[in-house]
């Protein structure tokens, strides 16, 4: 690795943590919720309840946490990370009782989903200028190939061992492994290091926004109320896919298989966003993210079919490509990369706010007797309606230039 140029050690570096982002991240934890629920003896509402209420507390606490990246050397804060996932991964293991479910979530939202992934985007949006987008979009293959591997992997592993044997196994891994990586990718990145540029290529300047003139702009909530559209719902499906399967009448592997083909999706929406942010601008291509989302929901109100669980995953996949590049580029290319930390620490928060309401929000839903075809007519509802707004103010969503 010593004799690769700093671009790609960056970028290998974004690659693993978002790799690793995964074990916090909902479509990992949603595979859990089944055996624990059964062991606990607790609703899909309850689970719903907890689950929400530690990642709404995760984000509260990311607001602050995620702001350090702008004040501490790159190598220090990422050792911090990585201690903090491994200790909550050990954790999450002795889950017995509901006041260790609400503390072991809380912190696996925390470090996985949160840190995890705010650390390696907020480092290649402010490490990479001219080539942002197609960087952004190869870390993101991190978590598509987690998404690939994973959930059939766990399920069997779960069948074969337990539920608690695969969290220490999870521990360990990140404890041996990523302080390696970490040691020989990032330990000389400062706060002003910028890729090395061939083409000696100049970025016009643009104004750098503070995250408190960042909530003062109406435009960043147009933005944040599409960009949160797919957190939100996703995260409900991903949570209470064995809800799904119950009412769709599939096998428990139906929805498994499928997130293969969610991944592979998502992995060619990452390579086509990467090429598209850096040729037209991620503010252009915002009005397109929800697009496939609402068409997936869309399938999922219309068919039963075990084909569908492939088409309306496939489609989410396409989307999350999307809104993982865009929903990184977009604030650098708008409010600047000098606070980008602080700023990235706001809209992480954000998101993971946003799946603790969908979470709730499905899991009341369910509980009152409503069908997944209804939640999914709900879902979409809410897609029309912030792209309708997006697409109202779209040519005021532009960056000060100095």
């Amino acid at each position: 690795m010593i004799n690769l140029s700093l671009n790609k050690k960056v970028i290998i570096f974004g690659f693993i943590f978002t790799f690793f982002s995964s074990f916090g991240q909902s479509f990992f934890l949603g595979l859990f919720n089944a055996p624990i629920r059964n062991e606990l003896d607790i609703s899909h509402g309850k689970f719903g309840t907890i689950y929400a209420f530690a990642t709404i507390c995760s984000s509260l606490l990311l607001i602050w946490a995620g702001k350090k990246i702008d004040d501490y050397k790159l190598l220090y804060y990422a050792i911090f990370v990585v201690l903090l996932l491994s200790l909550s991964s050990l954790l999450f293991s002795l889950i017995n009782n509901i006041y260790l479910l609400v503390i072991g979530i809380f912190l696996m939202r925390f470090s996985g989903q949160g840190l995890m992934s705010h650390t390696s985007t907020t480092t290649i949006s402010r490490f990479f200028e001219r080539s942002r987008g197609k960087a952004l979009s190869t870390i993101w293959f991190g978590l598509s190939t987690a998404e690939f591997i994973l959930p059939v992997l766990v399920t069997y592993l779960i069948f074969l061992f337990s539920w608690r044997s695969v969290w220490q196994g999870i521990a360990i891994l990140i404890l041996v492994l990523l302080p390696i990586i970490i040691y020989n990718c990032i330990k000389t990145i400062k706060l002003d290091s910028r890729e090395e540029d061939p083409s000696n290529n100049k970025k016009e300047k643009i104004k750098d926004w503070t995250r408190l003139e960042v909530l003062n702009d109406y435009k960043f909530y147009i933005i944040s109320l599409n960009m949160l559209a797919g957190p939100w719902i996703i995260t409900g499906i991903f949570i209470y896919q064995s809800f799904i399967s119950e009412e769709k009448l599939w096998s428990s592997f139906v929805i498994p298989k499928a997130f293969m083909f969610y991944s592979a999706t998502s992995i060619c929406s990452l390579i086509l966003s990467g090429f598209l942010v850096d040729k037209f601008t991620s503010r252009k291509l915002i009005p397109f993210v929800n697009i496939p989302l609402l068409l997936s929901m869309t399938a999922l109100v219309f068919s039963n079919h075990e084909f569908s669980a492939f088409v309306f995953l496939g489609l989410i996949g396409i989307s999350n490509g999307l809104a993982n590049v865009l929903g990184s580029s977009t604030w650098a290319e708008i409010y600047g990369v000098k606070y980008i930390g602080s700023i990235k620490a706001l809209t992480t928060a954000l998101m993971v706010f946003s799946t603790a309401f969908g979470t709730a929000l499905f899991g009341i839903l369910i509980d009152l007797g409503f069908s997944i075809q209804n939640i999914a007519l709900i879902s979409g509802a809410y897609i029309v309606i912030s792209l309708a707004l997006l697409l109202i103010f779209r040519k005021k969503i532009e960056p000060i230039k100095l």
